[in-house]
């Protein structure tokens, strides 16, 4: 017990010593915030507890400096005068506040009963301040960007007006703003079928694969739609090129197996070494069971038909009128069943045996049936495309 109790106190304090040596490491490579915050952790409980001061002292060391260092940063961009560094401002004064914030929330903190002081200072006017000016300078260039109708500007400005209602909510008119961008941004995409395998497809698949509700795949940026809208201009097509249908002939496999068994088969008398039948203590005839080996030709019999689907997914940009990707997708669909019967004695089979007796021989699936099935295949793969495909003009 005290061996275990000395080895458990040796990891603990090999884990303090290397958790100092991290946040000192840090430290002295200038990533004070990653110190602030592991001293921070480590002071989070029993922080007045005398093997925790070094902590104290390492969360100081880190407040200090980079309070200096960020100070200073904010000072030489103010001298800039530069309207393109008043977000990088803002977001300096953020994390001045959210650090004094944190270290506040384990306040009081102490070494040797004497109280440690942190030089706070109150950031709210300059937070004002500069969250405006970042506000304003760049509501007025996304304002610029989304004017030039250009979808990749709309994007850039929808990503402006997001972070100015991020700091400040409803600013203006920011959520209209953002609508617009958003609806001017979209790309839209013309989604249709075409046959190129010189065999009917099933209507209902053809339906099925146009069916973009339930695919779930419209993205932020990207809609696709394979009803076309005369009121929309297409940026996109999107092509499903069926290139080849397959079915194969409808396949019976039948496997031939031997099943042999010792089953109870009634019963008979024992005889004894005279040939007489045996008589028990109470003078009655012995009867035993009669073991013979049943035996039955067991016929596993196996139906099969498959169906494959080849298809190219083409992405055509209508403003160039050029192909800028394609796909090949391969998908399929497989019908078995199987089933059995037997000649012989029924009790030589075994459980999966009499299980595949309760199986009957269906009708095969029609072709149309197998290409409409491989279809539900397709469709997924066609979602997985589109869902990993990004258009980012």
């Amino acid at each position: 017990m005290k061996r275990l109790l000395l080895c458990t106190v040796l990891v603990s304090v090999l884990v303090s010593c290397s958790a100092k040596k991290q946040i000192e490491e840090a430290i002295s490579h200038g990533n004070y915030d990653h110190a602030i915050s592991e001293a921070l952790r480590k002071l989070k409980n029993n922080k007045d507890k005398k093997r925790k001061q070094a902590y104290v002292t390492m969360l100081k060391d880190a407040y200090n400096k980079v309070l200096e260092e960020d100070l200073l940063h904010i000072s030489h961009l103010k001298k800039d005068g530069n309207p393109e560094l008043y977000k990088s401002i803002y977001e300096a004064y953020v994390d001045l506040e959210n650090r004094q914030n944190a270290i506040k929330r384990i306040m009081p903190l102490s070494i040797h009963g004497k109280m440690i002081t942190f030089e706070f200072n109150d950031y709210s006017d300059a937070l004002v301040e500069y969250r405006y000016k970042t506000s304003d300078h760049l509501m007025d260039k996304g304002l610029d960007l989304l004017d030039t109708g250009v979808k990749r500007n709309a994007r850039e400005a929808y990503r402006l007006f997001e972070y100015v209602n991020d700091i400040n909510p409803n600013f203006e008119n920011i959520i209209s703003l953002m609508d617009e961008a958003h609806q001017t941004g979209i790309n839209y995409v013309h989604v249709s079928i075409g046959n190129e395998t010189y065999q009917m497809i099933p209507q209902r698949l053809e339906a099925e694969l146009l069916d973009f509700n339930t695919y779930g795949i419209n993205q932020f940026w990207t809609t696709y739609h394979a009803i076309k809208d005369d009121s929309l201009e297409y940026d996109y097509a999107m092509q499903l090129k069926l290139k080849r249908i397959n079915v194969s002939p409808e396949r019976i496999n039948e496997r031939q197996l031997l099943r042999k068994r010792a089953v109870v088969d009634g019963w008979e008398y024992l005889l004894d070494e005279n040939g007489n039948v045996a008589k028990d203590s109470l003078g009655n005839d012995i009867k035993v069971d009669r073991i013979i080996t049943a035996q039955a030709r067991f016929f596993e019999v196996l139906q099969t038909k498959s169906a494959q689907v080849i298809a190219d997914v083409v992405y055509t940009d209508l403003r160039q009128n050029q192909i800028v990707d394609s796909f090949t997708l391969n998908s399929g669909f497989v019908f078995e069943n199987v089933f059995g019967r037997y000649r012989g004695d029924r009790r030589a089979l075994n459980r999966n045996d009499k299980n595949l007796l309760r199986q009957r021989q269906v009708r095969f699936p029609t072709d149309e049936q197998m290409v409409y099935d491989s279809g539900e295949d397709l469709k997924q793969k066609l979602k997985q495309v589109i869902n990993s495909y990004r258009i980012e003009s």
